[in-house]
Order: C-alpha cells, then sequence, then structure tokens
C-alpha cells in the first residue's frame, strides 16, 4: 500500500483554508471542511508548484496581521 499523497501518478487538488494556508489533496478523497479548491485537478507535481508559487509566507493570515500591524513588537 503507497502513501496517497505519494502518489506520482494520482490526481490532485491544491486546497487552502481561510488563513492562506495550503495543502496537497488527492482528488479520490472528499475535500475537508474548511477548506477549498484553489488549483487542480492535476498532475501531483503541478499542484506542488502551484502551492511553491503562491505560499511564501508560511504564518497563518492571522498571525501575519497581527505581526505586521503597526505597533506590532
Amino acid at each position: 500500500m503507497t502513501n496517497p499523497f505519494e502518489d506520482e501518478d494520482g490526481s490532485y487538488y491544491a486546497l487552502v483554508n481561510a488563513e492562506g494556508q495550503f495543502s496537497l489533496w488527492p482528488t479520490f478523497a472528499d475535500v475537508p471542511a474548511g477548506w477549498r479548491v484553489a488549483f487542480g485537478p492535476d498532475t501531483r507535481q503541478r499542484c506542488l508548484d502551484h502551492v511553491d508559487e503562491r505560499w511564501t509566507d508560511m504564518r497563518p493570515r492571522s498571525l501575519a496581521a497581527a505581526m505586521d500591524a503597526p505597533g506590532a513588537a
């Protein structure tokens, strides 16, 4: 049995949540609550490329906003 998240021949989505965090997700599995499809379906590599191009700040959106707010220490 192989890990479905590492199947090079599988079909995937790139998901994103409200905090701007991304996840690679196999298309055969239901999209979990709180997540939406940002890209795909496509190959694993193309979905990973999509995530790499867009997820440039690993902080959750709410943390980034708090840290970047005027007066934040």
